[in-house]
C-alpha cells in the first residue's frame, strides 16, 4: 500500500514521492498514514468503502463542518483548531483510483496526542468539555445540510435484526461458541420500546456519532483539549448516542478488547466528570427531553457496540479489523460486560445527570 501512496497518490496532491510515510493510529476502519516531507506534513486516509458506500458524502459533510468552525472561530466561539480537508492539486476533495482504494487528506495538527483508557477526572471532564464544544458550535448549522455517511449508523433495532440474521446464517460456523451472548443481547430488547418512545421526542442535531476517548486530541505539551477529529459519521442524528459513546470508552479502566472482565466496569468518578463536561458545554442548548435521553443513549451505545461487535465476529470479521483470533467477540463481550456494569450502578450514576 504505501508503493501505491508514493507512485499514484502523493503527486496528485503535490507531493514528491520521496515523503516519508508511516501508519498512524489504530481506527477499526479506515487505513490512515502521517506524511511528512522537508516543507510540511498532513494526513492520508484511504476510505474503506465496504463501510462507507458514499464516500463522497463523508468528505463533503468534513469540508461543510470545517467551512462552519472556522466562522465560529472567527467569531471567538469555537475554541479548538479544525481539522480541514486538503484538496488534491486539481482542487478535488478526494482522490478516486478505484481498486486502489479512494483517499482523502486532511491537516496534521503539531503536538497532537491521543490517548486510549481515561486515567483520572481530568482527562474525562476536558474530553467531554471538548465534545460539547463540539456540538455546540455546530447547532446552528441545519442537521438535514449534512448526508448520511452511514445510514441508521445508530438505529438498535437495524443491528438487532443484523445480529439474528448473523446468527441464523452461521457463516463461519462460530454460533456455538457465542450463542449465550447472542441470547442475552436478544433478552434486551425492552430497550428499544423505550427507545422508540423517547426518540420521537428528540430534535436532530449534528452529531459526531464517534466520541471514543481517542477522537479527541489533546496537546502533548499541556494536556489541554486540541481539537475533536474522525468526522467520518458527522450527520444528523441525537445527542444522547454522542453521550454514551463517551460512557463506553471513557468510563472502564480497560481498553475495548481487554479479557481482563473482572476490571472491566463503569467507574462512577470518571462518569460523574463526563457529565460535568459535556453538560457544562451543552446544558443551555439542550431541551429536556435530550436530558433525559442521555442515560438512555448510555444503555443503548454499550449494547448496541457489544451487537455490532458481536455480530461481525459471526459474520466473518468483514467490518472492523481485527489482529488476532476471536478479536470480535473479546470486543463484543468485554462490551456486554460494561453494559452490565452501568445497569448495576443505575441508581448511583442517573442523580449525576
Amino acid at each position: 500500500m504505501i508503493e501505491i501512496i508514493r507512485q499514484q497518490v502523493l503527486p496528485r496532491f503535490g507531493i514528491a514521492n520521496s515523503a516519508k510515510v508511516t501508519p498512524l493510529g489504530n481506527g477499526h476502519i479506515n487505513d490512515t498514514f502521517l506524511v511528512r516531507w522537508q516543507s510540511g506534513e498532513l494526513v492520508l486516509q484511504r476510505i474503506n468503502t465496504e463501510v462507507f458506500k458514499t464516500p463522497d458524502a463523508l468528505v463533503n459533510n468534513a469540508e461543510k463542518i470545517a467551512r462552519h468552525l472556522h466562522k465560529k472561530v472567527a467569531q471567538g466561539e469555537y475554541q479548538l483548531s479544525v481539522v480541514e480537508p486538503i484538496s488534491t492539486l486539481d482542487n478535488a476533495l478526494a482522490l478516486n483510483l478505484g481498486t486502489q482504494g479512494y483517499w482523502r487528506a486532511i491537516n496534521y495538527l503539531p503536538y497532537s496526542h491521543s490517548i486510549e483508557v481515561v486515567t483520572n477526572e481530568h482527562e474525562a471532564e476536558s474530553a467531554a468539555k471538548a465534545f460539547g464544544h463540539f456540538s455546540c458550535a455546530l447547532s446552528d448549522l441545519d442537521a438535514t445540510d449534512l448526508e448520511d455517511s452511514i445510514p441508521q449508523f445508530h438505529y438498535l433495532p437495524g443491528r438487532i435484526e443484523q445480529l439474528k440474521a448473523a446468527a441464523s446464517k452461521d457463516a463461519v460456523g462460530r454460533l456455538f461458541d457465542c450463542k449465550t451472548w447472542v441470547d442475552f443481547a436478544l433478552s434486551q430488547l425492552d430497550l428499544m420500546l423505550e427507545l422508540e418512545q423517547a426518540s420521537t421526542k428528540l430534535p436532530l442535531r449534528i452529531c459526531h456519532n464517534d466520541t471514543k476517548i481517542n477522537n479527541m486530541l489533546y496537546d502533548k505539551r499541556d494536556m489541554s483539549s486540541l481539537a475533536i477529529i474522525d468526522l467520518d459519521t458527522c450527520m444528523k442524528g441525537h445527542l444522547m448516542y454522542d453521550f454514551g459513546d463517551m460512557v463506553r470508552t471513557f468510563t472502564s479502566p480497560e481498553e475495548e478488547d481487554s479479557t481482563n472482565l473482572d476490571k472491566v466496569e463503569v467507574r462512577e468518578s470518571i462518569f460523574a466528570a463526563i457529565c460535568r463536561g459535556y453538560l457544562g458545554e451543552l446544558g443551555d442548548v439542550l431541551t429536556s427531553d435530550e436530558k433525559q435521553s442521555l442515560w438512555l443513549g448510555a444503555r443503548v451505545i454499550c449494547l448496541m457496540i457489544g451487537v455490532r461487535f458481536l455480530t461481525d465476529h459471526l459474520n466473518g470479521d468483514v467490518y472492523f479489523h481485527v489482529h488476532h483470533e476471536n478479536h470480535n467477540l473479546q470486543r463484543a463481550v468485554n462490551q456486554f460486560t460494561l453494559y452490565q456494569s452501568l445497569l448495576a450502578q443505575q441508581d448511583n450514576l442517573k442523580k449525576y445527570l
